[in-house]
């Protein structure tokens, strides 16, 4: 043949051109060796990270560490998963079944398990509503990832799970914080959070129960969120991992809304205790057909990236949450109830705090009147300086954009939230200063 292939067939055969098997190139080559992270990876930042790893952490050597900073409610092994789920999971290892590729958005059955538990007649749902995922932060991405283009942006609550912004900025899209308001247990400032929208805003993250506030909306303030919503055409993400973990009544947000389209977001790792375990979901609600076919098979695609959730937690998704009994959850409810009761009438009493009162999830959040201790700049270096003289570690909400409060974990045994809170009680004491503002700031 002559020229530059021969097609046989449905197949080229290049043949040499100048004596080589490609042209040759005119463009210079490379003189160097130079290669650069990406600008995805170079604008994907932990702000809990950051500000962390910034924090000279030196404990008092005559006091035992006690860390109320990490949002794993296995760390102390005071809350260990249900026997049930454990023995579902030994189940899915024997039988073998679950040892291969499980379609991108999980086992049709595993999906449906997850249907048939969370439908209610307000917001049905049937299998292909789910999509199962590597844990709830995959779900989040995944979510994020649908619904926004670079040069979007989306409303984040503040103080707010720091993850949302990492993954928006890394893609190009802008976050804009909107206000909770502490004096309201935490509310949505509605008039704020409207003030943001504008045609570029593609979503709003609503994240209920609350990390970091352990905060729960009333059904009537889901409402009221769900007008703005309405009103503007934004489809809402609902983070919803904490959901059930509560001491009082909290609808999903779906089951609220007769018109916004939601995705919420869920998963294993805190209602069963099992973080490490990597299984999240992704429950379309579609009210009015608004996401339609693409906004399924544009997450379909998505999902194709990482080829879905670890298959042997899919394989005993079904026996889990069929067979965990209800007394699991109770006792978990009431020891976090209990726990946060005693943190916040300890800290109550405590000149220069302002504890507010949870009422789900596993936080509490503890304000603090920065005029009254002169000796720190900041809550980042008030809580660093809690690590240093009491051994004592809660992480600054300015990791949560969100300065002059601390957060506190209530999973930890009920005597070291006691010996914590008492240490938090010795340490603003002996740094309170309760002259006149002036003279404080002297």
């Amino acid at each position: 043949g002559i020229g530059n292939g021969v097609v046989h067939g449905n197949s080229i055969h290049h043949v040499s051109v100048n004596g080589s098997l490609y042209p040759s190139k005119t463009k210079s080559r490379r003189q160097r060796w130079e290669v650069k992270p990406s600008e995805m990876a170079n604008n994907t930042l932990n702000p809990i990270r950051a500000i962390v790893d910034g924090m000279k952490l030196t404990p008092n050597p005559d006091k035992p560490m006690i860390a109320l900073s990490i949002g794993d409610p296995t760390v102390f092994g005071n809350m260990p998963t249900d026997i049930a789920v454990l023995q579902a999971m030994k189940d899915a290892i024997d039988c073998q079944k679950y040892n291969g590729y499980a379609p991108s958005v999980g086992y049709l059955k595993s999906r449906q398990a997850v249907a048939n538990f969370y439908t209610c007649p307000e917001a049905p749902l049937e299998a292909e509503d789910v999509i199962l995922t590597s844990g709830c932060s995959q779900a989040i991405d995944l979510a994020i990832s649908v619904l926004c283009n670079p040069g979007d942006n989306i409303l984040v609550p503040c103080p707010g799970f720091s993850l949302y912004k990492t993954l928006a900025v890394s893609m190009g899209i802008e976050v804009k914080l909107y206000n909770l308001l502490p004096e309201k247990s935490w509310e949505v400032d509605l008039k704020h959070l409207e003030s943001l929208i504008d045609e570029r805003t593609s979503c709003l993250i609503v994240t209920n129960p609350s990390n970091p506030c352990g905060s729960v909306f009333s059904e009537e303030h889901l409402q009221k969120i769900l007008k703005v919503a309405s009103r503007h055409c934004i489809p809402i993400l609902a983070d919803e991992i904490y959901s059930n973990m509560v001491s009082c009544s909290c609808p999903s947000m779906a089951s609220l809304s007769s018109d916004v389209p939601i995705l919420s977001c869920g998963g294993l790792a805190k209602r069963w205790l099992v973080p490490g375990w990597r299984m999240g979901w992704i429950l379309i609600h579609d009210r009015n057909d608004i996401f339609g076919s693409k906004i399924r098979q544009g997450l379909v695609k998505l999902s194709q990236r990482i080829l879905g959730a670890c298959s042997i937690i899919q394989g005993a998704l079904e026996s889990i949450l069929n067979n965990t009994p209800q007394s699991f959850y109770n006792n978990t409810i009431h020891f976090l109830k209990t726990n946060s009761e005693i943190c916040f009438s300890e800290l109550c009493t405590v000149p220069g705090l302002n504890p507010i009162m949870p009422s789900g999830a596993m936080y509490l959040m503890v304000g603090i009147d920065m005029d009254r201790f002169p000796d720190f700049k900041s809550d980042v270096d008030f809580t660093e300086r809690l690590v240093t003289e009491q051994s004592v570690f809660c992480l600054p909400a300015s990791a949560f954009e969100y300065p002059n409060f601390f957060r506190i974990v209530v999973t930890v045994p009920e005597e070291m939230m006691v010996e914590a809170c008492g240490r938090i009680k010795e340490f603003c004491e002996r740094h309170y200063c309760s002259g006149s503002h002036d003279n404080c700031e002297q």
